[in-house]
């Protein structure tokens, strides 16, 4: 049952489960901008490219931390990425032992066109929020993320 402050937490389970797979599907038919339609893009490499466009140049050891994957799986990505002209990887200049990647600059138009309409349909959700409103709706998301993945036991 609803109430003004809102929904119970039975409800907003209902409408939450009713949401989710409209967002996941809307999310998977976001059209890939033709200049990259002819890669073998997938949705796992969407994240490691907002990371690079959010973030910049950065180690494929940095960037396994932030996608919380092994280096090793990381370093795969961004090798593929790499022969498909979609990432540079470049000698860092401070270290010779360690790689930079970064989004090619023939390609980080069509990747912003990318990631684009979601980044902005996030900043019109957010914007009205206050700062803990925002951290309450994204700790809510990884808390989610986290029980279903199965990382963490129910309790």
């Amino acid at each position: 049952m609803s109430t003004e402050a809102g929904p119970s937490v039975e409800d907003g389970v209902r409408q939450l489960l009713l949401l989710m797979p409209r967002l996941i599907g809307r999310a998977k038919r976001t059209p890939v901008p033709e200049e990259l339609s002819d890669l073998s893009l997938a949705p796992r490499h969407l994240s490691l490219l907002c990371h690079l466009l959010f973030d910049g140049p950065t180690t494929v050891t940095e960037l396994a931390g932030k996608l919380e994957l092994a280096p090793t799986t990381a370093s795969l990505m961004v090798g593929d990425l790499s022969r498909q002209g979609v990432l540079d990887r470049t000698e860092d200049p401070a270290d010779r032992r360690r790689t930079i990647v970064s989004i090619a600059e023939d390609k980080r138009c069509a990747v912003d066109a990318w990631l684009a309409r979601g980044a902005h349909a996030w900043t019109r959700a957010l914007e009205p929020l206050s700062p803990a409103e925002r951290k309450l709706v994204i700790d809510t998301l990884l808390a989610y993320e986290q029980d279903v993945s199965g990382c963490c036991p129910p309790e």
